[in-house]
């Protein structure tokens, strides 16, 4: 239709102009209704616009194309957080549907593009999350839950989860009730009841007279004993209880000459063939255990034992009296802290307190007879003749007496004050008997009991290295040739005394832990009797154990037992003639390794 170039329809006195073609006649004027003229002018607009954005758009397009992945899926990391949904206990693993197909895409000409399948992955990741979306479990869950169901069967099939229940109900290994029984529970009184809720008077009680006089408080320790013989009584016993007739001809026993010694493969082998069993785990004194010994006797084990405060037990493995073979004595009050059976008279049994005494226990004669006596603080003592009639005896405080037992009398022929702060042991020289080591504060001295005087007495030798307290020194028990010290400082050392010069040469340090604690014994390192040159000494390692050395420093063997050893076993010691060692801990118990 063809409108003059400039017009104005008109309906209801309102003008409308409109845009008309070049070209046209601009005779022809037509009028027209207002609405058309309208929607004429907007799509004459419309169409222009497109011509202009056309090329534009076809560019944004393609670059879009470019830039977007086929898979977005693949490409794009999300977090497990947002993936993971409930567990679900029913699930059936044959719900999976097949994976959908991407829809085809035209191309700009029209034509179709096959679809492309998806990768497996995809298909995978697909159906976790339309089950995740439905409330199902995913592929990874469903496996990981079989696993753990096939896991559990074979559990089941080797009884794990009854021996993890059996486990669970076996406590610590109780220590062994052989040996000593329990005081007996006293008498429980009534409990008091109020006069005031019994309606009865209350009883009129008068004051006690003021003291008068010095406050004295009360002893921590009992009583020291009376000097002189005491009767030689079982206390674990009853009062009219007499020693058997077994003990004394146990006693009696001549022992045996000491056994020739062995080659190290062959002591090896010895120490092996030792074990330990519940019967020989005993408890033979009521508290912690200070110092122990083997009477010499080969026909069978007899031991003592003395703890902390002044009791002194006898036991004999496998005996019938007593308690399960125990006697316990009571000479002394404080801790018995050195004993030696004598190896002249097997009979007799010399122990020393801290409360000052020194005693012998004689079975012949069923008495604890007095040897030596001061106030107190009495460490240790040696014998320094064969026939076991004269000792040497330190205190706490650096003093040595020289005691002869065929003097009448409880004293000492003569005292020595060394130049020491304190002493912790003395040994006597097997053969030359006259020289005795002393451990003091953080050295070894050797002295010579001709040349003693009463103070400044001068040392023969000095074994030197020690850096802390040295808790123990002994002579090696068949030649002398050898000093065993055992220090604070975490080492055992071996020193040479073969040419007694006045600094003896250090033959070997050994590395071995001593910090026991103030509620354990101090560690000690001792010889073997029948062997030259070894020892052995406790141990703080897990398991519990106790240690044969070689002078060398070669460990020979470990005694263990995780049935029957659980504590440290402080104080230890060798038979004289039989292949057997003893240990005694803080609860008063003696384990003994026997072949």
């Amino acid at each position: 239709m063809l409108f003059p170039e400039s017009s104005f329809a008109t309906q209801g006195g309102v003008c409308y102009k409109t845009s008309l073609p070049r070209g046209a006649n601009s005779r022809l004027i037509k009028t027209v209704p207002t609405d058309f003229v309208l929607f004429l002018d907007e799509f004459i607009l419309v169409s222009v616009l497109r011509k202009q954005m056309a090329p534009k758009r076809t560019k944004l397009e393609a670059s879009a194309k470019d830039l977007t992945p086929e898979v977005l899926a693949a490409t794009v990391r999300r977090s497990s957080r947002s993936v993971l949904a409930p567990k679900r206990l029913q699930y059936s693993p044959n719900l999976k549907e097949e994976a959908p197909i991407k829809k085809a895409k035209r191309n700009n000409q029209g034509d179709k593009i096959r679809a492309k399948r998806p990768k497996e992955e995809d298909v995978t990741k697909s159906d976790d999350e339309e089950q995740k979306a439905s409330g199902q479990l995913s592929a990874y869950e469903l496996e990981r839950l079989e696993n753990i169901r096939q896991n559990q069967a074979f559990l089941s099939s080797i009884n794990l989860f009854q021996a993890t229940e059996e486990l669970k109900q076996l406590t610590r290994p109780k220590p062994s009730q052989r040996g000593l029984r329990s005081q007996p529970v006293k008498e429980v009184l009534p409990a008091r009841k109020s006069l005031r809720l019994q309606k009865k008077e209350a009883e009129v009680l008068t004051l006690p007279p003021e003291p008068t006089g010095t406050f004295t408080s009360d002893q921590s320790s009992p009583v020291k004993k009376p000097s002189g013989p005491l009767p030689m009584e079982a206390i674990n016993m009853e009062e009219d209880y007499k020693l058997p007739p077994q003990l004394l001809e146990l006693l009696s026993e001549e022992p045996q000459g000491r056994k020739l010694k062995l080659d190290l493969k062959e002591y090896t082998s010895e120490l092996k063939n030792m074990k330990i069993t519940e019967e020989k785990v005993v408890k033979v004194v009521k508290d912690r255990i200070f110092s122990a010994a083997f009477h010499p006797c080969s026909s069978s084990l007899l031991m003592a034992a003395g703890d902390k405060w002044g009791k002194v037990g006898l036991w004999n493995l496998g005996g019938v009296w007593g308690d399960d073979g125990v006697l316990l004595f009571e000479p002394h009050t404080r801790p018995v802290g050195c004993m030696a059976f004598s190896t002249a008279r097997p009979t007799q049994l010399l122990s020393l307190s801290y409360d000052g005494s020194l005693r012998c226990m004689d079975v012949e004669k069923a008495v604890l007879d007095d040897v030596y006596d001061i106030d107190d603080d009495l460490k240790t003592f040696a014998f320094m003749s064969p026939d076991c009639s004269t000792l040497v005896v330190g205190d706490w405080y650096g003093d040595v007496a020289i005691v002869d037992r065929r003097t009448p009398g409880n004293s000492h022929e003569s005292l020595h004050t060394l130049d020491t702060k304190t002493l912790r042991c003395v040994s006597v020289h097997p053969l030359q008997m006259h020289y005795f080591a002393v451990a003091e504060s953080r050295t070894v001295n050797i002295y010579d009991s001709r040349c003693l005087k009463k103070t400044n007495s001068k040392a023969v030798s000095h074994l030197q290295g020690h850096t802390l307290g040295v808790s123990s020194a002994y002579f090696s028990p068949c030649t002398g040739n050898r000093v065993l010290t055992s220090c604070m400082d975490n080492n055992i050392r071996i020193y040479d005394t073969s040419a007694m010069t006045p600094s003896s040469p250090l033959v070997k340090s050994i590395r071995h832990d001593m910090q026991t604690g103030r509620w354990l014994s101090k560690l000690s390192a001792v010889w073997d009797p029948k062997q030259d040159d070894c020892f052995v000494v406790g141990s703080m390692m897990r398991p519990r154990r106790v240690q044969v050395f070689h002078e060398s420093g070669r460990l020979l063997h470990s005694f263990m037992d995780s049935e029957n050893l659980n504590t440290v076993l402080s104080i230890t010691a060798f038979h004289p003639t039989r292949h057997a060692v003893m240990g005694g801990n803080s609860s008063g118990r003696l384990h003994v390794f026997s072949s």
